[in-house]
């Protein structure tokens, strides 16, 4: 298999149980369409207490019942914020550390060289990151880049923070994909090596069908796939809480 090879998300994902959370972001084949993905997994009763909601262009997470949450501070977050041209997905609070750099002019590198991954040892759970920028004027409306970001323990005992910064032009068909675990375990071991390398449909159901299709169905909580059109802004989205069905 070459390098340079694309997989279709069922089969990155196909025969592994738990990814954690993860992160898709690309171009569709006909190049008219951004793409991100975002979806959550979870082993606990307070990680499975979880539901996605859509508040005008950003999505929140929220407790499925309130009763029964036992620790908010790692499990509720916005995971996709807009800002101006910018698009930002994330697995944790870091968004908004991201959104408020943006506001002041500063970059997505240097927002997340103010984080570190998340205190919940012995797993020390990554936080990845990603962030489009939409062309803002009339040579290059229509385009788009993306960054994508990990933090991660570089040993055992959570004694420092390892970050790793990744930026791509939006090429047709093509994405990538980053999560936080590798498989499962005790403890679970840290994804490893540069964001997977994945094919993206024109079709956002078909990509939606993909994920949540394949994800563990102990597992898998909740997925929010979203499809934005270059020229015009506009959106089409799908979300799903398997709290919900």
């Amino acid at each position: 298999m070459s390098i340079y090879d694309k997989r279709k998300m069922n089969e990155i994902l196909a025969g592994n149980d738990y990814q954690g959370r993860g992160i898709v972001i690309g171009n569709t084949p006909d190049a008219t369409k951004a793409v991100i993905a975002y979806f959550i997994m979870g082993r606990s009763e307070n990680s499975r207490n979880r539901v996605f909601r859509s508040e005008g262009d950003d999505v929140m997470i929220y407790p499925y019942d309130e009763s029964k949450v036992e620790d908010p501070s790692l499990i509720i977050y916005a995971p996709v914020r807009t800002i101006g041209n910018k698009l930002i997905v994330t697995n944790g609070d870091q968004t908004d550390t991201i959104r408020d750099y943006v506001k002041e002019g500063r970059s997505f590198k240097a927002a997340l060289e103010t984080r570190e991954f998340e205190p919940d040892g012995p797993n020390w759970t990554p936080r990845i990151s990603g962030m489009l920028t939409f062309g803002s004027d009339i040579e290059s409306k229509g385009e788009f880049t993306y960054e994508m970001s990990i933090l991660k323990s570089v040993d055992e005992i959570g004694s420092e923070c390892a970050r790793y910064t990744y930026s791509y032009p939006s090429i047709p068909g093509l994405g990538h994909f980053i999560h936080t675990y590798e498989t499962n375990g005790n403890p679970l071991p840290t994804f490893q090596g540069e964001p997977r390398r994945v094919a993206i449909p024109n079709d956002p159901k078909e990509l939606f069908d993909e994920i949540w299709g394949t994800l563990n169905e102990d597992n898998k909580i909740s997925l929010y796939v979203r499809y934005t059109n270059l020229l015009t802004g506009e959106y089409e989205d799908i979300c799903v809480n398997k709290n919900e069905l």
